[in-house]
């Protein structure tokens, strides 16, 4: 049965984040949960948009790029548009992080030829290693 409301601890839990956290992504217009006083009261559809946000944060999406992404999916072009975007910013982050891995590789080679010079170095001084 689906249920009408979460409560903010529920979704706490549940996501394993602070209240904090929710209420930030409130403040950035990703979740609009139901006011009733000083209680939210989050709906489905908003448990839902904090499972995709927790998604892209894992995979190392901005809030930005995640709002454009929600976005995306609320007007047209819709889901269509919103996956073509995905698939976008998840090869613009593949190439990031490609970039990385290479610069990580350069470094340690840099590392692995410094440590040789004073190996060598050492042997010249007649140092046993």
């Amino acid at each position: 049965m689906m249920r009408e409301y979460y409560s903010i601890t529920e979704l706490t839990r549940e996501f394993d984040v602070s209240t904090r956290t929710l209420r930030f992504y409130e403040d950035e217009g990703l979740v609009q949960p139901v006011r009733r006083g000083r209680t939210r009261l989050f709906r489905p559809s908003d448990r839902h948009l904090i499972r995709q946000i927790m998604r892209g944060k894992r995979l190392g999406f901005s809030i930005n790029e995640i709002r454009e992404i929600i976005q995306m999916y609320k007007e047209p072009p819709g889901e269509v548009g919103q996956l073509n975007l995905m698939i976008k910013r998840i090869e613009e982050k593949r190439e990031d992080l490609r970039q990385k891995r290479r610069d990580l590789e350069e470094t340690l080679a840099e590392l692995d030829q410094a440590e040789e010079s004073c190996v060598e170095r050492l042997v010249e001084l007649g140092v046993n290693t």
